[in-house]
């Protein structure tokens, strides 16, 4: 399967990808933890069917140091005893904010009540600007049928 275009070759999308690839670089240095971010990123590529980017971070978290187990529970981190406090706070908070389409108001109150718990002002910043960041990259790659399994840790900087 091929991409319906070079969505990565081209130059406008590279001045674009440019921007968001700065914002992306500023989340990983903001006290949100490394692999907190990783789980998020891969439940919101998982639910919006994103194999590209499924593929991308699953591979990032392996290289980082993410264990076969907890990836492989992901999808069924409720039901999964892997996952802190913490990181079921923050991946409810990256379902609704992926899905915010299928509930009335979006993000409920008792999720976000959850995360504040667990993470201070900025990390929230982070973890939203996260979530908005995820969700962006994979509709371009869904869109544009970018294929995913191929992905090399590494290849885009």
């Amino acid at each position: 399967m091929d991409s319906r275009l070079n969505y990565f070759g081209n130059a406008l999308a590279g001045k674009v990808l440019k921007h968001v690839n700065s914002a992306a670089k500023v989340l990983s240095e903001s006290g949100l933890p490394a692999a907190t971010q990783e789980l998020v990123k891969i439940r919101a590529s998982q639910i919006n069917g994103c194999g590209f980017c499924t593929d991308m971070h699953t591979k990032e978290a392996t290289l980082a140091g993410e264990t076969a187990v907890r990836l492989n529970l992901i999808a069924a981190w409720r039901e999964a005893t892997v996952f802190t406090d913490a990181e079921r706070a923050a991946l409810e908070l990256a379902e609704q904010g992926t899905r915010v389409a299928d509930a009335a108001g979006g993000v409920g109150d008792e999720a976000w009540a959850n995360a504040a718990k667990y993470y201070d002002e900025d990390q929230l910043v982070a973890l939203i600007s996260l979530i908005a960041v995820i969700n962006a990259y994979n509709r371009i790659n869904v869109i544009n049928q970018q294929p995913a399994g191929s992905y090399r840790p590494g290849q885009f900087g």
